[in-house]
Formats: C-alpha cells, sequence, structure tokens
C-alpha cells in the first residue's frame, strides 16, 4: 500500500486529507460517523480573541453545484475554547488546527499567542480574509501589505506551524503567497471562498441577509485548482490545496497540481464519511497506478 505521510512545516501527518475550518465544527460533532483519529488534520471552525455574534439570518443558501454562506466567523472567543473545547479535543489522534481570525494584526497575534500555549495543538491557520477595521473593512488577505503585516505579528508571537489560508478574491494570488512567504508562513491554504451573490427574484432581495457571502462546493474546483498549480510554483513552502473537492479524483488533481495535502469542506455537508472515503480512494489510486507514495505524484504534471 502506498505511503500517505506527509509533512508541512514540523507538522507530521498520517494521510493528507484534513478537513476545512467551519464545515466540521471542532470535529466532535462527527465523531459519530468517522474515525477521527484516521483523517490527517482537523482544523476546527474559525476563533477569534473575543466573542462573535456571527451575522443575522439567512446566512446560508443552496446554489448550481455549491452553497453561500455569510455565518461571519460565530464563535464564543479564544478563551472559551482554551477552557472548554480544548479538553475535549486535545486527545483526540490527530492534528487538531485552530482556525484564526481577526480584525486588527494586534487581534491575531494576541489570538494565536494563547493558543500557543496549548500542548495538544500543533498549529493554527490564519484566516485573512476577514476585514481590517483600521482600513475601512478592506479584508487583510487582498494586498501583499495586508497580508504581510498579519503574519509578521503572528510571527513574532507564535511559535508552532503556521499555514496561512489565502483569499481567492485578489488579481494575484501568487504575489500573496511571496509575501506571507518572506514573513515566516511555513505554509499557505488555498483557497477561501469565493465573493458571491443569490437574489430571491419574488421577494426582490437577497437570500442572505448581508447580501452577498462566500461561495464554495463543486462548483469552484476549477478555480481552486488554476490557482494552487500558480502558487505552487510561486512559493518554495508547502501548498494545501481546498476548492470543491469531494472524491478521491478531485484530490489527485490538486496534488499533481502542486498541493502537499488537501482540505476537505463543502462536501462533509453532503456526506460526513466522505474525508475517510477520499483517503482511501488516494490510497487505492496510487496502487493502482504503481506509486509507492504520494510525493510520486505531488507537482508532477506532464
Amino acid at each position: 500500500m502506498a505511503k500517505l505521510n506527509v509533512s508541512i512545516g514540523d507538522l507530521s501527518m498520517k494521510n493528507p486529507v484534513m478537513t476545512a475550518s467551519g464545515t466540521f465544527g471542532y470535529g466532535l460533532e462527527y465523531a459519530d460517523f468517522v474515525p477521527l483519529e484516521q483523517i490527517g488534520g482537523i482544523i476546527v471552525k474559525g476563533t477569534t480573541l473575543n466573542p462573535r455574534q456571527g451575522n443575522d439570518y439567512p446566512r446560508m443558501a443552496e446554489t448550481p453545484s455549491g452553497m453561500l454562506n455569510c455565518v461571519g466567523l460565530q464563535n464564543k472567543g479564544v478563551d472559551y475554547f482554551c477552557n472548554n473545547i480544548y479538553p475535549q479535543i486535545k486527545d483526540i489522534d490527530t492534528n487538531m488546527i485552530v482556525n484564526v481570525s481577526g480584525s486588527s494584526p494586534e487581534d491575531y497575534a494576541e489570538c494565536a499567542a494563547r493558543i500557543d500555549q496549548l500542548e495538544g495543538i500543533p498549529a493554527i491557520e490564519l484566516n485573512i480574509s476577514c476585514p481590517n477595521v483600521k482600513d475601512g473593512g478592506m479584508a487583510f488577505g487582498v494586498t501583499c501589505e495586508g497580508a504581510a503585516s498579519v503574519v509578521r505579528a503572528v510571527r513574532q508571537r507564535y511559535h508552532r506551524t503556521l499555514i496561512v489560508k489565502l483569499s481567492p478574491n485578489v488579481t494575484s494570488i501568487s504575489d500573496i503567497a511571496r509575501a506571507v512567504e518572506d514573513e515566516g508562513a511555513d505554509a499557505v491554504s488555498l483557497i477561501n471562498t469565493l465573493m458571491g451573490m443569490s437574489i430571491d427574484i419574488e421577494k426582490r432581495k437577497p437570500r442572505l441577509s448581508i447580501g452577498t457571502g462566500g461561495l464554495s462546493g463543486a462548483c469552484v474546483k476549477p478555480v481552486a485548482l488554476r490557482m494552487v498549480w500558480q502558487v505552487a510554483k510561486a512559493v518554495n513552502i508547502p501548498v494545501v490545496g481546498l476548492g470543491g473537492i469531494s472524491s478521491a479524483e478531485d484530490a489527485i488533481e490538486f496534488f499533481l497540481a502542486g498541493a502537499t495535502a488537501i482540505e476537505i469542506g463543502t462536501a462533509n455537508f453532503i456526506d460526513p464519511t466522505i474525508t475517510i472515503k477520499v483517503k482511501d480512494g488516494i490510497n487505492e489510486w496510487l496502487d493502482k497506478h504503481g506509486c509507492e507514495s504520494l510525493h510520486d505524484i505531488i507537482g508532477q504534471l506532464d
């Protein structure tokens, strides 16, 4: 059987399949459906320094081959996570990773510093698609300067593996990736959701409470694949690919494009066992094609 183990920074993974933040809760919610220890990494829902209520309902809408959401990072804050959630997940035999968000570099850094104290959390994923309150609401991740400022602040106070999640809503995602690499990111993950909208023509209103939201699901895969391919050629750090992955064949495409690992998001809502099915499917594909290791195909487009 082909070897599936990969490394991202100091993070050792038994296989390359992870769950995308916001689609798998804290992992505990899926424990009745899948053996959590068989997943390479579980990225828990977005965590911020202070509690957030999120946006008003409705905040999810189905679209052709995908979905829109504007949940708004609803969570009870990092202290609640440390005191109440962490004790429940710290002994799960996989990589438990926290997705960190904020509204200023200082917020990100303080949140990351508190998680840095938790021995059972080997990595964080920085969501830099959040609005920068100091600069009128523009997301940090849409400029090289904004992205770099967050990573720089966090890197000074966080000492474990740092993955930076990139926004696709930019002109050149490769430039953003290089900017965060220069500031000390150990890896990048991409893509976050694309900005989208859906309208109820009978009510003449948007289907989401704030008008627009993040588009995810199978419909974004071609965009995600293209961006992963571009970024993998532009940086020297590992790339984690996500966006519309719902089968082992989808995952193989991302590996060939240059991804070292992948995340599964929206597909978890359709099939809560999809992570294990994809992992097993990757193994079967590698065996069928005579590969001894996943590394035999990473970035190996003809």
